[in-house]
């Protein structure tokens, strides 16, 4: 008998004489949805060029991150393994974060995906210019 998450009903999606298989909940779909958030991605690659990094310190590289908000994201990137946190019980308390093997991992990924993006950002904004045209009553 299988998990339910996995006896979810199946789609087959034909590309490229290739047939990929897609479940209705797809673990694709989770990464997409964790690592596309605002902050997740730019503090995987910032901990992966520059580690390891206090609070304070990934704070302000990153920039325009809330104390709140970068709390939950490093919280949510350490339960999924992409980063470690490491306390030091001295006076005062340090905290330190690093990427993990499995964020490096991650990191190049996300690097092709920057990439990606910088080599198509012209063609991505002329599309949208082109679409807010036709979008524009005559």
């Amino acid at each position: 008998m299988q998990a339910p998450a996995l006896a979810a009903k199946k789609k087959v999606v034909s590309s490229n004489k290739k047939k990929v298989v897609y479940q209705e909940i797809c673990p694709v779909r989770d990464v997409l949805d964790y690592v596309g958030d605002k902050w997740s991605m730019l503090i995987v690659l910032q901990l992966g060029n520059q580690s390891p990094l206090r609070f304070g310190e990934l704070k302000k590289v990153i920039g325009g991150i809330s104390q709140k908000m970068l709390t939950i994201t490093l919280r949510k990137l350490e339960h999924d393994g992409f980063v470690q946190r490491v306390y030091f019980p001295e006076v005062p308390p340090r905290v330190e974060y690093s990427i993990t093997r499995l964020g490096k991992s991650l990191m190049t990924a996300l690097n092709d995906l920057v990439i990606w993006a910088n080599d198509n950002t012209g063609a991505i904004l002329h599309a949208r210019k082109k679409s807010t045209k036709n979008l524009q009553p005559s």
